[in-house]
């Protein structure tokens, strides 16, 4: 990697912890990444499914595979994606961001699903480092964009940033049916993201999605939308949108992809 080159970043889209075993679209989209990118020395994973208060970030040698969820078919939680961490790379994130302040984890947490859900199908040998990221929910959208600012860095370090949620994310009015027809309420949002994307208008996106009825229908909470934040603020003035996967799961999970590269 030249020096003044930076690693592209991601927002996927997770969806249900079913996608990690899945054979589909979606999960041929993720397939294709690994191949299309340098490979990176770490990946620092933004989940939708770490929250705490404060920001924290897994700084243990070995992360545990977290099966956090329920309901489901016992293969899901047999599975383990057993990537290294890197206490090192902890560290200097630690030391580099300000007022932000992260603390260290190194035993309550490791990759939950919305993690290795998408790691196992870009990188199935689990043979590069992973940290994960937590979400501080009693900090304002605008924090979420800021401390995505300051992890800007990464990206000179070869290390790869994804944040990982959806788009739209109602459990509440979900249709277990997962080829069902999306909600229009539920398009209608997914279409506004995706038009402030390539406006670049992050204000909006910052600001304004929890004023709309559509957004408020789109994310009752607001923890799988926040990992997009994250992923705006490292963008550059140069990056470039490209949407690596669209489409809607069980009518109210929207499954939107993109890449931001130079």
């Amino acid at each position: 990697m030249k020096s003044n080159e930076l690693m592209p970043v991601y927002f996927i889209g997770h969806g249900s912890p079913m996608n990690a075993i899945a054979n589909n679209d979606y999960t041929k989209a993720l397939n294709k990444i690994a191949n299309s990118i340098s490979t990176p020395k770490a990946i620092l994973m933004v989940s939708a499914h770490w929250l705490t208060k404060g920001t924290r970030i897994t700084s243990m040698k070995l992360p545990k595979t977290i099966h956090d969820f329920g309901g489901f078919p016992k293969d899901l939680f047999e599975i383990k994606y057993p990537a290294i961490g890197d206490s090192e790379l902890a560290n200097q994130i630690i030391n580099r961001v300000g007022p932000s302040n992260i603390s260290p984890d190194f035993s309550e947490w490791g990759l939950d699903h919305g993690t290795w859900s998408v790691l196992r199908h870009i990188y199935p040998d689990a043979n590069i480092p992973v940290l994960q990221l937590s979400l501080d929910m009693s900090m304002p959208a605008e924090f979420h964009f800021n401390l995505g600012k300051e992890i800007q860095f990464l990206g000179e370090q070869n290390v790869l940033i994804i944040g990982s949620g959806n788009v739209v994310h109602n459990l509440q009015l979900i249709n277990w049916n997962e080829n069902a027809s999306a909600y229009d309420w539920a398009i209608e949002f997914d279409l506004w993201v995706k038009e402030k994307l390539l406006q670049k208008d992050f204000h909006s996106l910052v600001n304004d999605f929890y004023k709309m009825k559509t957004g408020k229908l789109s994310h009752p909470s607001l923890e799988h939308y926040l990992p997009l934040l994250y992923i705006l603020g490292t963008l550059t003035n140069t990056d470039q949108l490209n949407q690596i996967f669209e489409g809607f799961q069980h009518a109210s999970i929207s499954m939107s992809s993109f890449k931001w590269d130079n």
